[in-house]
């Protein structure tokens, strides 16, 4: 099976499995929908996602179908998504047809919205009405929309071309399809790369001079050029913020909007743009120039690491105000990485240095942030207390970059017993990413930057990208040393808040279901709670019993139903999530008189007379459970297994000599239960990492090999006691050796195993006195009688 295939397999089996956990009430393709939508996410490729189903008159002239959409923050941009899902065991290829279809049925569906049908139509309980009601009534993305990009998902494979642009109701559309193949190059790269070929990008050849730096370094080279405003128009309108580094993205707050500036002199000076511009810094893997050396030819994996906001300004410019562009010229210098290995470092030191003046912190580029790192390490070794409700201890499993729990399942889960105990360790529903932490813990409670309020719940419903960015930036530890167990214990109980309260809200297949606007509700009574408790809250107390009270959740329910109900009310517009983005909505609900008494949640506030006590757990502490973690890895391997690895390793050549004695290292202390001290461990755990990195499929043997190993063990005490008149004593070794070292019938091995017992250089146990029995009946073959 190769790659693909199993990657369309894992698909598949997480689909089922999330499906039929679903409180939302998903379907399978909504479920591969969510999925989806989130994988390009993660890969930049799609902001603010939703997911949305609605259908109508199916096969007839004005079908439509909708299953997922998106607005960007500047709202710029649309993205509307369609999903083709059918659950067959193999890849089904999907028609041009098929394709055509899906085209015509997204495209009925923003034409029918953009021109105010469907929102008359749909009642304000739909899920679809909140986004059909923003395209038709919100001036605000009227006035800015300038691209509408529609995703055609499939877990299917497409080999045609992609549908031709169209301009609706005069906005631009662009179409193109996510299959299976595109999910799982995102998924193993996080993007895929952009190739570009400037002598037919797009129809056109650009002509693009460029000259080489004299640089002579080992890890980049350096080009200066100059690109044409109408070329790099072209790139935004094809990739969009695509085009920007994808680390920095959220943080540099890529708007797309005009820039004054840089508008008046498109219009009024565009011949003085390069004077006038700072340009653009870019990187790229590979850049081939033409055979005269003046002209770019190619370029690979191109990403703009400064100068996304001058890129977005010439191309609406040219959009919206009708400018011409035709002089515009930009300077670009191109930094191309030699050593693939530090790309992702040395992009993102080129990101940090490039764009200082938007004071960015360093740890901002990267989801390398020391304070989630040491943050992931404590959830991978803290287990959850035991419950009345539960006497399995648990781990709460914190994904700092997308994959890494399938990851780990698969690197430790190499046998079926190994991977039915990851699965009751870390349980798939207590696993959340960095942008989930981020909704759990600014949800809770608001933070001032001085006198500017920077956390707040109307940060969360801004959404993934906007609210991750606030977190980073105003709300995780500056001291790496503040990350410790109590931190990890009250973001736990936070999350358990924040779950806990979307299922009482409910969804509209429950009867207790509140409304439509679960996303804003939740995190605003979350922070009005706190607010109302006077930062109260027993989180403690929430961690040990791995859930909330009834009566804390039915405080909860009752708020929410308040604050649900006050922002339908209050809102100036009926674009209410778009009203809840704005601290404005935020206050008034801050200032109104609740219905609301402390009482009734006393024994969930912390008594402040007797506060809970605390204790944080030492660092040395933590590392011991890894070495034990470690240990428990290695010994899972059987002595068999990790002789078969330093053979593999020798082999092939991925093991180094040093590496293939770790490996017999290991067996021997594996098989002879002997203790691993740290430089031990420390060596199979990197012939560990090569092997899973190399040939994972090796791993699988471990379980046949251990049924082997312990039916060996077994045979040996059997014979042992069937055998136990002719006993293997000293005396009969040493008849055994004098007799073999004359006749030479044991291989030498054998004879030198017996002869290391009679010296005292090795123990007589019983794994030795079977094979020296089982020597002892090959030498009477041969005429051996002495004993």
């Amino acid at each position: 099976m190769n790659e693909i295939n199993k990657f369309y397999q894992s698909l598949l089996s997480d689909i089922v499995s999330l499906q039929a956990g679903s409180e939302e009430g998903d379907t399978q393709e909504q479920t591969f929908t969510r999925l989806a939508v989130e994988m390009l996410a993660e890969a930049g490729e799609t902001e603010n996602a939703a997911i949305a189903y609605d259908e109508k008159a199916l096969g007839t002239r004005n079908q439509h179908k909708i299953n997922a959409y998106a607005i960007s923050d500047n709202y710029e941009t649309v993205d509307l998504f369609i999903s083709i899902f059918d659950n067959s065991e193999a890849i089904k290829s999907i028609s041009k047809a098929d394709i055509e279809t899906a085209t015509k049925r997204i495209t009925n569906f923003f034409r029918k919205a953009i021109y105010n049908d469907y929102a008359n139509e749909v009642a304000e309980s739909s899920p679809i009405f909140e986004f059909a009601n923003t395209l038709a009534n919100f001036q605000e993305l009227k006035d800015n929309l300038v691209r509408v990009n529609v995703i055609i998902l499939t877990n299917g494979e497409y080999k045609g071309d992609f549908p031709q642009s169209a301009t609706i109701c005069g906005y631009n559309m662009f179409y193109r399809v996510t299959d299976t193949n595109y999910l799982y190059k995102i998924s193993e790269q996080s993007r895929v790369p952009i190739e570009l070929d400037f002598e037919d990008f797009e129809g056109e050849k650009f002509e693009i001079p460029c000259l080489s730096a004299p640089t002579d370094n080992p890890d980049y080279k350096s080009y200066i050029a100059i690109i044409p405003g109408t070329c790099l128009a072209k790139l935004y309108e094809k990739y969009g913020a695509r085009l920007l580094e994808q680390n920095v993205r959220s943080f540099l707050q890529f708007t797309g909007k005009i820039n004054k500036g840089i508008r008046d002199t498109i219009k009024t000076e565009p011949h003085m743009f390069l004077a006038f511009n700072n340009g653009i810094a870019a990187t790229a893997d590979h850049l081939e120039l033409d055979k005269t050396n003046r002209y770019i030819r190619k370029i690979s994996n191109l990403q703009i690491v400064n100068g996304g906001q001058t890129t977005a300004s010439i191309y609406n410019t040219a959009k919206k105000d009708k400018a011409d562009i035709s002089n515009i010229f930009v300077q670009v210098k191109f930094s191309i990485i030699e050593k693939p290995d530090q790309y992702s470092e040395i992009v993102s030191r080129i990101s940090r240095y490039a764009n200082t003046q938007n004071k960015v912190n360093d740890a901002d580029f990267s989801a390398n942030n020391p304070a989630l790192v040491a943050f992931e390490k404590l959830s991978r070794h803290i287990l959850s207390p035991t419950t009345s409700d539960s006497n399995m201890q648990t781990c709460w499993f914190f994904e700092r970059a997308r994959g890494q729990y399938k990851t780990l399942r698969s690197r430790e889960g190499f046998t079926k017993s190994r991977q039915k105990a990851f699965d009751l360790k870390y349980p798939k529903n207590q696993m959340f990413s960095k942008v989930e932490l981020a909704k759990y813990i600014n949800a809770y409670q608001e933070i001032y930057d001085g006198r500017k309020l920077v956390i707040s719940p109307n940060i969360v419903v801004r959404g993934n990208e906007k609210n991750y960015a606030r977190f980073i930036n105003n709300n995780i530890p500056d001291n790496i040393k503040k990350i410790n167990n109590v931190y990890f214990e009250d973001a736990i109980a936070k999350c358990i808040l924040f779950k806990t309260a979307e299922k009482r809200y409910g969804t509209k297949l429950n009867d207790y279901n509140i409304g439509e606007l679960r996303q804003v509700v939740v995190p605003y009574t979350l922070s009005l709670l706190n607010i109302l408790t006077n930062d109260k809250l027993d989180l403690f107390k929430i961690w040990k019993n791995q859930k909330i009270s009834q009566a804390l959740s039915d405080c909860i329910y009752d708020l929410m139903k308040q604050v649900n109900q006050f922002i339908l009310d209050n809102s100036p517009v009926t674009h209410y999530i778009e009203w809840a983005k704005k601290e404005e909505c935020w206050e008034q609900v801050k200032n109104y008189s609740w219905t609301f008494n402390a009482n009734d949640i006393k024994t969930e506030l912390i008594d402040e007379t007797n506060p809970p006590k605390r204790n944080t757990v030492a660092d040395n502490e933590n590392k011991e459970k890894t070495a034990q973690h470690e240990e428990g890895i290695i010994r899972s391997i059987p002595f068999t297994l990790w002789k078969k690895i330093e053979k593999w390793g020798r082999d092939s050549g991925f093991l180094s000599i040093n590496q293939q004695t770790a490996a017999s290292d290991a067996a021997y202390k594996v098989k002879n239960n002997r203790n691993f001290n740290d430089s031990d461990r420390s060596r199979a755990m990197a012939v560990f990492e090569k092997v899973c990195q190399h040939n994972i499929e090796l791993l699988e043997e471990a379980d046949e090999l251990a049924v082997q190993e312990e039916s060996i063990t077994e045979t040996i005490h059997s014979k042992n006691d069937n055998t136990a008149s002719t006993e293997i004593t000293l005396e009969l070794i040493r008849k055994m050796v004098d007799w073999d070292r004359r006749k030479r019938i044991l291989e030498d091995w054998k004879w030198k195993v017996m002869d290391d017992v009679l010296q005292g250089r090795k123990q007589l146990d019983d794994r030795k006195k079977y094979t020296f029995y089982l020597n002892l009946e090959k030498l009477k073959k041969h005429g051996f009688t002495e004993y």
